[in-house]
């Protein structure tokens, strides 16, 4: 009699709980607008960001330095280079500038103190007036040389110091606006320097980008629901690949 109540007491119970794990898959179901829920697999694969070319850094390089090193992500390397060519870019203007301003500075010395014609003058005539007191010193050297193609017309091309201290601050303005000069020719050379190093270090640094992109992990996710007639389960795969 016990036993035979017991049964009652517990039959209840089974038949409840297996009903409720039906409604639990058959809810599920529902929800994901499914007819089989027997197996559901999710899988996502990582997307892979696109690969760098290299090309188009050695171009960023050329254009501003560090800017391939930006384009390959690593603009901590490349920062350098822009600071550099920045300076580069700011003694070349302060050079030039000054180059100039002395160059203005010597031509009208020449013309006040020297009674020199600025017309038709190259760069030679004013290095040459630098060194001789006056036209008639520099065209006898010459003959005694015999290098007559070198003498200079009288006429167009007249100099004569008033002394020796105006020809050597003459020559000191001639000599500043020079080396002026002279500074941004290896200037120049610096930013084309600094150019090529930055398109090299950029296209090494895009290489290894597109490296690193092809040894990224991928990954996926696979969920499968096992529905059996008395227990309901559900299996969880994750898997990684290199």
């Amino acid at each position: 009699m016990k036993t035979l109540l017991l049964l009652f007491l517990i039959l209840p119970s089974l038949i409840i709980a297996q009903s409720s794990g039906n409604n639990s898959i058959l809810s599920l179901k529902n929800q994901l607008n499914i007819s089989h829920l027997n197996n559901i697999e999710f899988q996502n694969d990582m997307i892979q960001p696109e690969k760098k070319k290299t090309g188009l850094a050695i171009l960023y390089s050329l254009l501003l330095p560090g800017m391939g090193e930006l384009y390959a992500d690593n603009y901590n390397n490349g920062v350098y280079f822009t600071i550099a060519d920045g300076l580069l870019w700011g003694a070349l203007t302060g050079f030039s500038i000054y180059g100039n301003q002395q160059e203005s500075n010597y031509r009208a010395f020449a013309q006040s103190h020297g009674g020199v014609s600025l017309e038709g003058k190259d760069e030679t005539y004013f290095a040459v007036i630098g060194d001789y007191t006056s036209i008639d010193q520099y065209n006898i050297e010459k003959e005694l040389y015999r290098e007559f193609d070198d003498i200079y017309n009288i006429q167009t091309h007249y100099w004569n110091w008033e002394s020796s201290e105006q020809r050597k601050e003459y020559r000191e303005m001639w000599s500043s606006s020079e080396s002026a000069f002279n500074n941004i020719r290896f200037i120049v050379g610096g930013l084309i320097l600094n150019r090529l190093v930055s398109a090299i270090n950029a296209v090494r640094l895009v290489v290894a980008y597109n490296k690193n992109i092809e040894q990224q992990v991928s990954w996926n996710f696979s969920m499968n629901v096992i529905n059996h007639y008395t227990e309901p389960g559900v299996s969880i795969n994750f898997t990684t690949s290199f």
